[in-house]
């Protein structure tokens, strides 16, 4: 993302939470989770800024970007289920995604099945992306959105608290957005470590149960 673009976000992003609050917070990841591409790696470390100045609380951040989560990924989730690849590819235009986006999404989705919306919520690009592929699937909703609830909630708690933590270090020099590149990096590869973890137990229990 270019600096340009990037300066653009973070002061859009910055003005809706100034303005609107833990609703501003909200908005913005309904935004992201139905595919508009505001990275929650902008609005989350920035809330946590606001939290170390005492304007907010990071359990209501936390909570309000939960929220925001499940009202876009419905959204997301209702067009897949509504019009399957057809409608996403059409609404997708207007989000800058790509074909390429939706068959990656539909792959991670069908390797991993539900746990992806889990795992999907705290992977870049992924968390924007993969409700559509699970209302195509037409996944249980009740366990979409538990999935949904839990993994956004740990994501962007951790988020929130990086911002928090930077404190008074934190100012409106997009170039800050590098210090949490590095630590999205390292919450990725622990996550991929969980994921490769998953699929070798089911994989053995699988092998097991054959042998039984």
């Amino acid at each position: 993302m270019s600096e340009r673009i990037l300066a653009f976000l973070f002061q859009f992003v910055t003005h809706i939470i100034d303005a609107g609050g833990y609703g501003g917070i909200a908005a913005l990841l309904s935004l992201n989770s139905c595919g508009v591409p505001i990275p929650s790696e902008l609005i989350l470390p920035f809330s946590g800024y606001l939290v170390y100045m005492g304007r907010f609380n990071l359990f209501l951040v936390a909570t309000a970007g939960a929220v925001g989560c499940n009202i876009g990924s419905a959204v997301a989730y209702w067009i897949g289920a509504k019009g399957g690849r057809p409608l996403v590819m059409r609404y997708g235009k207007w989000v800058l995604m790509s074909a390429h986006d939706v068959d990656r999404m539909s792959r991670f989705f069908e390797r991993y099945g539900s746990i992806a919306i889990l795992v999907g919520r705290m992977l870049p690009i992924v968390q924007t992306f993969v409700a559509f592929p699970a209302g195509i699937a037409r996944m249980p909703r009740l366990r979409f959105h538990i999935y949904t609830t839990v993994g956004s909630f740990i994501w962007y708690t951790c988020l929130a608290w990086a911002g928090m933590k930077l404190g008074a270090a934190w100012n409106t020099d997009p170039r800050i957005q590098q210090i949490f590149h590095r630590f999205h990096l390292v919450v990725e590869i622990a996550l991929l470590l969980a994921v490769v973890y998953f699929v070798w137990s089911h994989l053995r229990r699988r092998g097991h149960a054959d042998v039984a």
